[in-house]
């Protein structure tokens, strides 16, 4: 009967829309809602209870049912039609879609509120040249679609921008772009996804590559539009019960991240760049020398090239100052070290491959078909044409033989393209039809190579451009070439969590900062300081300024070096992270308002936020400071993750700011799991760690979890080769317990662990493991329980308060 009322309350209203699109008839086909119209078709379908997908086709156009974003697969019934005499409605339990016969409306509903409706539907214009593009636009006319939204949404979205939070009122060129040297201000970067989400926690996702602009009511009309040149006039809408429910939801539509090799989240030698072998070599013995942990060292592209132009293309070893990297490349990995190196998707006229590359048809054309060449800053090139089926196994088959060689890693730049002009034509398209994809396609090649010839293996693919659904392919974003200023730290907080929440959980960015000869230490530290809490963490900047820990003065590096030991010590939980990142898609670095989404004034907060679910983090992002705001959300109280001191749930306090590290709080009642450290990951092992509990008497019930395999195999949770450890808190007036738990996969080979239990912020009389009285350590506000742990047994700790 509710149902019923609503149905009948939505008939009633009336929007204005296209007035020259009439109702003509429908049918339901296939699970799908088909509208057809004066001007054309209509197709509504459902992929899930949260997900919609409306489709419009013109007159005289065909359906283009190729979707470079979407990998769900639409559930049987989700749906169902429901008419009334002026209505029909796609209903799922999530989601109304109701299509108003006349005036014809399309508007979209979720618990009986309305979300938003189309205000005009499809429509062409006259073409208005893209900001900041140069004119890459060159049609005559464009497609466009616009909705009518609430006054008072908080719009998010649009790819990596540096504008704020709030990113309504601004219109977005959508036209991958590298930005170099920016600091707190970018309004067009490498990453322009066309998805918008807001404050009501729903979220619209056009399902077209094809390059325009998503107009975020730039006007002040409450207007939210698409605008493109060509392409599929396609979108969907996606609603949540939460913040992580909603990009959980996202991330079924486009898929998840897979899980990355646990070195991933370790420490990286990287610069632009190292020149030599010996460099290469010289720069780990001093890792070594001072006992830094490193998992990683990444070569720039002097590896196929003595000089910095004229050589892009050649894909190959510079043989001269690389004379054996085959015996360089297995002496790191003995020692655990992984190599990545550079690549990028222009093959220079003047480089060793530009005939190969010709000969075999590989490269985009122009329009009578002869190989599309042009100038930019590296030289006279032309591009791959990763579309065409021999262009990607011709890249594929050079990233092949560099595997074999004991190549660890790939990194992908310039692939936003940085320049691909529009008269170029590769197999998927013209240049500007396939330039927002062309990143998204090259990680495509790797992936798909990988689980072709290296099954087993996890890639670690670095790109700096791609689009919706790019997580899927392993792809590790990083936010370009931001300046080495505090200005560029800024903008850094808000461009990973708005990519995480558009899908793209490792946005990151060159710690230390890389375009520019600026020497700080203070600034280098206070990022590094803030890359504990991020996802990757990568030093790296152009050789003016030392950007490795490893080649800093004394005073700074044995102060950087304590930064990269706590990373490695906070590895347990932050493989974790990653791998809830994987299964339900929750970004790793998350913004204060998934934990009240109904607090207006968290809508717009980047400047402190949520390191996975237990960690709060402010980074310091302004020289000299000594004291900083932190808003304590309200569910939990918090703890200082350094001195133990306890604030109280929302509430705001000015926090004292040290040296040695930013404000960072534990919310109370979570475990964290750690580790000593370790030279590397290779050296990981869950044998003997330390689990933190941070005992609130106000949280009475809690948990925790921390997974673990082996850190390489691909797929090893779908295979059973993992462990999940749990832990489970109760508190009441006099006893706390704590239950340890496992759950271990068919094909894992579990072990008996050393667990020493530390309870925060706790007066203990007595306490007992498994109903046997033991002795424990008390170190100030702490005690400490040694816990022997038989692997696949219970472990229940009492405590007596």
């Amino acid at each position: 009967m509710k149902k019923l009322f609503f149905l009948l309350f939505i008939s009633s209203l009336s929007f204005a829309q296209n007035a020259n699109r009439k109702f003509v008839s429908y049918k339901e086909v296939n699970n799908t809602l088909e509208i057809n119209t004066s001007d054309g078709q209509y197709i509504l379908k459902a992929y899930s209870d949260k997900i919609v997908e409306t489709t419009f086709i013109p007159k005289g156009e065909s359906s283009n049912s190729n979707s470079q974003a979407v990998v769900l697969v639409s559930k049987k019934g989700t749906s169902k039609i429901i008419k009334t005499p002026g209505t029909i409605s796609l209903y799922t339990k999530g989601i109304v879609v109701t299509v108003q016969k006349s005036p014809f409306q399309i508007s979209y509903f979720n618990q009986q509120k309305l979300l938003l409706s189309e205000k005009n539907g499809y429509f062409k214009q006259k073409h208005i040249p893209l900001d900041n593009v140069k004119g890459n636009i060159k049609a005559d006319s464009t497609m466009v679609i616009d909705f009518n939204i609430s006054q008072d949404e908080i719009l998010y979205g649009g790819g990596a921008r540096a504008l704020g939070m709030n990113r309504r009122g601004n219109k977005l060129a959508l036209y991958n772009r590298a930005h170099y040297g920016y600091e707190t201000h970018s309004e067009l970067m490498n990453f322009t996804i066309p998805m918008i989400l807001s404050s009501k926690i729903y979220a619209v996702h056009f399902d077209n590559p094809a390059i325009g602009y998503l107009d975020l009511d730039s006007k002040k009309d409450n207007t939210l539009a698409y605008e493109t040149i060509s392409g599929r006039k396609t979108y969907q809408v996606i609603v949540g019960d939460s913040w992580t429910d909603l990009i959980s939801n996202y991330t079924d539509l486009t898929g998840k991240q897979p899980l990355p090799a646990r070195w991933t989240l370790g420490n990286f030698s990287s610069r632009f760049g190292y020149h030599s072998q010996e460099e290469v070599e010289k720069t780990i013995k001093k890792f070594e020398d001072d006992q830094i942990p490193v998992d990683a060292i990444i070569l720039d592209l002097y590896w196929f090239g003595k000089d910095m132009k004229g050589t892009m293309g050649n894909l190959d070893w510079e043989n001269e100052t690389f004379p054996n990297p085959e015996k360089m490349m297995a002496d790191l990995n003995a020692k655990g070290i992984k190599t990545v190196l550079i690549t990028e998707p222009f093959v220079l006229t003047t480089s060793k491959k530009w005939q190969e590359a010709v000969d075999k048809k590989v490269v985009a054309t122009d329009k009578s078909g002869k190989p599309f060449t042009y100038d930019f800053y590296f030289g006279n090139t032309g591009i791959v044409d990763i579309f065409k089926a021999d262009g990607n196994t011709w890249f594929w088959n050079v990233y092949k033989r560099l595997i074999n060689q004991g190549v660890g890693g790939l990194w992908g730049d310039l692939g936003e393209p940085e320049v691909f002009p529009s008269e170029a034509i590769t197999a998927g398209g013209k240049a500007d039809e396939v330039h927002n994809i062309y990143g998204h396609n090259w990680a495509k090649l790797i992936a798909d190579g990988y689980k072709k010839d290296f099954p087993n293996q996890r890639p670690f693919i670095l790109m700096r451009a791609g689009y919706s659904g790019s997580q899927r392919l392993g792809m590790m974003p990083w936010s370009g070439d931001v300046s080495r200023s505090w200005g560029g730290l800024q903008s850094q907080m808000e461009i990973s969590l708005q990519m995480g929440m558009q899908g793209m959980g490792y946005m990151h960015s060159d710690l230390g900062g890389f375009a520019g000869d600026y020497f700080d230490n203070e600034l280098y530290l206070r990022w590094l300081q803030y890359g504990v809490f991020q996802p990757v963490f990568r030093p790296h900047a152009q050789e003016d300024v030392a950007s490795e820990v490893a080649r800093k003065d004394v005073i700074t590096k044995a102060k950087a070096k304590k930064l990269v030991e706590l990373r490695y010590q906070l590895l347990p939980y932050n493989y974790t992270l990653a791998f809830e990142n994987n299964q339900k898609g929750a970004p790793l670095m998350r913004p204060l308002f998934f934990e009240e989404p109904n607090n207006p004034k968290l809508w717009t907060v980047c400047e402190t936020y949520l390191w996975g679910n237990d960690f709060l983090v402010t980074p310091i992002t302004k020289a000299a400071v000594t004291s900083t705001s932190v808003y304590f959300p309200k569910n939990n109280s918090w703890f200082d993750f350094y001195t133990d001191e306890e604030q109280i749930a929302g509430t705001t306090s000015a926090i004292a700011v040290v040296e040695d590290h930013i404000p960072v709080f534990v919310r109370g009642g979570a475990f964290i799991p750690m580790i000593k450290t370790i030279p590397n990951t290779s050296k990981y092992s869950l044998a003997d760690f330390v689990l933190h509990y941070y005992f609130d008497a106000k949280t009475t019930q809690s948990s925790g979890k921390l997974y673990n395999d082996d850190g390489t195999t691909a797929n090893a949770f779908e295979k059973g080769a993992f462990e999940i450890l749990k832990f489970n808190g109760n508190v009441n007036d006099k006893t706390v317990t704590i239950k340890l738990n496992s759950e271990i996969g068919k094909n894992f080979a579990s072990s008996d662990k050393n667990v020493t239990l530390i309870i925060h912020n706790i007066k203990a009389k007595s306490a007992s493991i498994n109903g046997k009285n033991l002795d424990f350590k008390t170190v100030k506000n702490n005690i400490e329980i040694p816990a022997s742990w038989k692997k696949g047994t219970e472990v229940e700790i009492k405590i007596q308060l």
